[in-house]
């Protein structure tokens, strides 16, 4: 659940962040092959569609998953590792 405390800039940010992470982008323009933008992102978001999350409530979930890493990666002074 969303709460309209704190900044609601930061909130947009980070929702905007979440809903180009989960969108899907072709590799290139001369094959078929769609991948998503963020892989964990995504694959998260679809495990919480597949449960029968509505989207905004989905994306919301996301947005708190990246805030967790975001966490994660300033208290343990550690770069971000996305599996490629």
């Amino acid at each position: 659940r969303i709460t309209k405390r704190g900044s609601s800039r930061l909130r947009h940010a980070l929702y905007m962040a979440v809903r180009s992470g989960i969108r899907d982008c072709r590799k290139q323009k001369t094959t078929d092959e769609i991948i998503p933008r963020n892989k964990r992102l995504r694959a998260f978001y679809d495990k919480k569609r597949e449960e029968g999350k509505l989207y905004k409530v989905a994306v919301i979930a996301c947005v708190n998953k990246l805030l967790h890493w975001i966490y994660a990666i300033l208290k343990n002074r550690t770069t971000f590792q996305d599996i490629a």
